[in-house]
């Protein structure tokens, strides 16, 4: 199916001032002391098959994020989730590249000239830890022609490099999917604690998170069929859902 995205010009990143927002400080050493704010609004996407024939995917959907905020993009399968994300932003990965060599390449890209390269090493290094890739440093990411790791372990990946040059603004597709209760628990609760601790905005679609999880989200945008039926704080979601 080949897809052909049709929204509306109101898809706003907005840079803050140097400051703490919302009682979320920006020191530290990720911190970079900028805040994003990111709103959509009545984005639609719509995908043509080979016969010419047109599905709406997305149905006019409004929402936003807030720095230090981690919002979760929820569904069931097919209701529009991974679209919307990917309409938002979307990252590709060198499938000839081990782990190491990507998130280097990507430090020597991202990061300033000015820092030593054994520092930009320290940093890819202290990274791949963290996202608990250090088993899998040296393995090819690999992709449809050749064998290579995990796609949850590429997803990773892909985490690795957008932290390395303290982004304000991240989105990640699915970051815990191939992963046990374990690792994607740690995976989410350092994501959580970058958003908290730098005031970074981070919008991720999640499938079935565990209940550890998804505790770790503060905002919820719940999808249906293409649509939103839920935007707003988790702790109101469960009682305004089953009140309609």
């Amino acid at each position: 199916m080949e897809d052909s995205s049709s929204m509306l010009p109101r898809l706003t990143p907005r840079r803050i001032p140097k400051r703490p927002l919302n009682g979320v400080g920006s020191t530290g050493e990720y911190g970079t002391g900028r805040g994003v704010f990111l709103t959509w609004q009545d984005v639609s996407v719509t995908a043509v098959d080979e016969k010419g024939k047109h599905k709406l995917i997305l149905d006019r959907v409004t929402g936003g994020a807030r720095p230090g905020q981690l919002l979760a993009l929820m569904g069931a399968s097919g209701s529009g989730k991974t679209t919307l994300l990917d309409t938002l932003s979307e990252n590709t990965l060198m499938t000839t590249l081990t782990v190491k060599e990507a998130i280097h390449y990507a430090a020597q890209l991202q990061l300033p000239g000015s820092m030593p390269p054994a520092k930009k090493l320290a940093r890819v290094d202290r990274i791949i830890r963290e996202m608990g890739l250090g088993a899998v440093a040296c393995s090819r990411i690999g992709g449809r022609v050749c064998k290579g790791i995990s796609g949850g372990e590429r997803k990773r990946v892909s985490i690795c490099m957008e932290l390395l040059a303290s982004p304000g603004l991240l989105f990640l597709d699915e970051p815990t999917s191939g992963l046990d209760s374990a690792a994607a628990y740690h995976v989410m609760a350092h994501i959580a604690r970058l958003a908290r601790t730098t005031g970074i905005t981070v919008v991720a679609a999640v499938h079935q998170p565990s209940a550890e999880v998804f505790d770790l989200f503060n905002g919820l945008c719940l999808l249906a069929n293409g649509r939103m039926v839920y935007f707003g704080r988790i702790p109101e979601a469960a009682e305004i859902l089953l009140s309609t």
